[in-house]
């Protein structure tokens, strides 16, 4: 099976803001961060170090893939009656947070079906002549693969809706009032479109999608054993307690746990000098990171502990804890907010956000919650 990319696929991720000093009771949080501590691990984005790691240890098969039980059941029936007919897949669109296998289940599919995929990203296709070229380029049963589809500009939009529902492409000759629409036939092709925000969508081109498929967060237990697969084919030495002990801690994403992995070898090649990586030995390495049990880094614990301290709790706006932390509101929105609100760390409400007692209590604070707060908890 031949895989394509756009040339322009990947795109140089942004900085992240560095970590600031947490006021939490964490042990060492409140030292000055390691340089590796400065780094993004526990975000789930695709980052650098990433693409030379995951092509090797992605699943090849639906059977290998772990987790996603229901959503798998859903696309192994899906695969076979497209296989029994002999036609091409229905239109899918996966959304849910990032790092989740995505991807990894575009190409399964591909694979499945014995059919090439051509791998994008909506930001690559700045212009209309980049998305006619890509399908005019597909050969009958292709799958066409474009990740954050959600932001695809309105040109490129209207020039997909007839491509995905009559398997045309609409071309303009000439200009001016000699100017022309011509009706070019596509072979039927696959396109699946992977989102982090689905209500971002026009309806138009959402409604075009025959299955839409949402990526949960993974159980403590699948991504165990997600680092003992990924594990074994880099040739790192782990016992299941330490495994646990890395899925615990990583923020019920696959990638992230990936990630943590290679951080807690790299740390006992250079600190320990140890070639078996087991529980005490995981739990110091990821402790140096400032990862806490519950997976929160310096940010997340700062975060909880200014709602505490300097708002009582909450209710609190979006934008006061942006500007409270020095961070963008949208990066507090989309990077760090959906792990808090899975956690049941905070809440949201239509007066802003709340803080819970189950952080209060992680972070080890005496400060008491608002009287408003406890009646709505309780």
């Amino acid at each position: 099976m031949a895989i394509h990319f756009n040339q322009t696929q990947k795109r140089t991720q942004k900085k992240a803001a560095q970590p600031k000093k947490s006021t939490s009771s964490f042990k060492e949080a409140s030292n000055t961060p390691e340089p590796n501590a400065r780094k993004p691990i526990l975000k789930a984005e695709e980052q650098t170090d990433d693409l030379s790691i995951e092509p090797t240890i992605r699943p090849k098969t639906l059977d290998d893939y772990i987790g996603q039980s229901a959503l798998k059941d859903s696309l192994m029936i899906t695969l076979e009656a497209a296989q029994q007919r002999n036609e091409a897949l229905d239109h899918l669109l996966f959304y849910g947070p990032p790092g989740m296998g995505k991807t990894t289940l575009s190409m399964i599919l591909a694979q499945s079906m014995g059919q090439n995929i051509h791998i994008t990203s909506a930001p690559a296709l700045e212009r209309p002549r980049d998305i006619v070229g890509i399908l005019m380029g597909l050969d009958q049963g292709d799958v066409l693969f474009i990740d954050e589809i959600h932001r695809l500009n309105k040109v490129t939009e209207e020039i997909l809706y007839p491509a995905m529902e009559d398997f045309q492409l609409d071309r303009t000759v000439g200009k001016g009032p000699a100017a022309k629409v011509l009706r070019v036939p596509l072979p039927k092709f696959t396109l699946i479109g992977a989102t982090t925000k689905a209500g971002s969508i026009a309806s138009p081109l959402r409604d075009r999608f025959g299955l839409m498929m949402r990526m949960e967060f993974y159980t403590p237990e699948e991504l165990q054993h997600i680092v003992q697969r990924s594990a074994g084919i880099l040739n790192i030495q782990i016992d299941p307690t330490g495994a646990q002990a890395i899925a615990k801690r990583s923020r019920g994403t696959p990638r992230i746990a990936n990630r943590l992995l290679r951080r807690v070898r790299d740390f006992a090649a250079v600190k320990s000098n140890k070639t078996h990586i087991d529980e005490p030995l995981a739990e110091e390495a990821l402790d140096l990171f400032h990862i806490d049990p519950l997976g929160l880094d310096n940010t997340d614990r700062m975060l909880l502990t200014l709602m505490l301290e300097q708002f009582n709790g909450g209710p609190v706006g979006i934008e006061s804890l942006a500007a409270a932390l020095g961070e963008d509101a949208r990066t507090l929105e989309d990077v760090y907010e959906p792990f808090l609100l899975q956690s049941g760390l905070i809440q949201r409400t239509t007066r802003g956000r709340c803080v819970t007692a189950k952080a209060a209590q992680h972070l080890g604070l005496s400060h008491s919650l608002s009287t408003d707060l406890q009646a709505s908890l309780f």
